[in-house]
């Protein structure tokens, strides 16, 4: 097979495949529960002290020997263009007639689906280089804008999903262990930023949601 049809192959089965595995071993214990609302927190605090969430993902799978070697990819989804949210414009500080482009991908450790993030980016903002790579190749969009050595603001991170029930820091009762394997949803995070150029000219909104599969249990 070809290197053209192979990685094809891949894109469509991690397209078709559901963004769970990592985390089919946690079992429903109180301690287990505890273990994964701390690799939650981590790696969202992760996530929020760096400007790359792909670099931060391929460290992150790197430390839990999720693949080798630890490179992160961006699948490309295609299909319909979402619409730029109502506030996005605003946002990346452009006129109604300035041209944005969308990109949505699936960003992967091995075979393993870390994240789902949706992308809308101003291209002319960007260097011809950086937007040839983005329209035809799946290199994950935080390494080809890298030259720039942007910043990046989060707008809000909201967990998806918690292991432990409200009040568990205040003496509530955890959930009794059970026989069954912990239910976890297919996505546990969910991050909106922003990407500022070095002269402070924001560039992308990004919404990422991240998978169970970034749950790695001990």
């Amino acid at each position: 097979m070809s290197a053209g049809p192979r990685n094809l192959a891949v894109c469509v089965a991690l397209a078709l495949a559901p963004a769970v595995s990592a985390h089919d071993t946690w079992p429903d214990t109180p301690l287990a529960r505890t273990q994964a609302l701390a690799e939650l927190q981590t790696l969202n605090a992760e996530l929020l002290s760096h400007p790359s969430a792909t670099l931060t993902l391929e460290h992150w799978c790197g430390a839990h020997r999720l693949a080798v070697p630890a490179k992160v990819v961006a699948h490309r989804l295609q299909g319909r263009d979402k619409p730029l949210p109502p506030d996005g414009r605003a946002l990346l500080g452009i006129g109604p007639d300035e041209p944005v482009r969308y990109r949505r991908v699936r960003l992967a450790c091995g075979d393993t689906v870390l994240s789902d993030a949706d992308n809308w980016y101003v291209p002319s903002r960007l260097t011809t280089t950086m937007n040839r790579q983005l329209d035809t190749t799946d290199v994950p969009f935080g390494k080809v804008v890298q030259p720039l050595h942007f910043r990046r603001r989060t707008l809000s991170a909201e967990p998806l999903w918690s292991p432990l029930p409200p009040g568990w820091d205040s003496g509530a009762a955890l959930p009794p262990a059970s026989s069954r394997p912990l239910a976890i949803p297919p996505h546990v995070l969910q991050h909106r930023a922003l990407l500022y150029t070095q002269d402070n000219r924001p560039f992308s909104l990004v919404v990422e949601s991240y998978t169970a599969s970034v749950l790695v249990h001990p």
